[in-house]
């Protein structure tokens, strides 16, 4: 399975530790916008490119 995390800011403790464990046996990206380096048009393709898509 393909998952998309999109992180608004940096993951906290919780947060990596989900992201870690989707690792085990899925396709797993994340898009940090915080850093402000994030291209919409990219961005859009993720997420229609994965199964999955959470928002931090």
């Amino acid at each position: 399975m393909k998952i998309l995390h999109i992180l608004k800011k940096e993951p906290d403790t919780t947060t990596q530790n989900i992201i870690d464990l989707h690792r085990k046996g899925n396709e797993v990206k994340t898009v940090e916008l915080y850093t402000g380096t994030v291209s919409d048009e990219k961005l859009l393709e993720d997420v229609f490119a994965h199964d999955k898509v959470f928002c931090w």
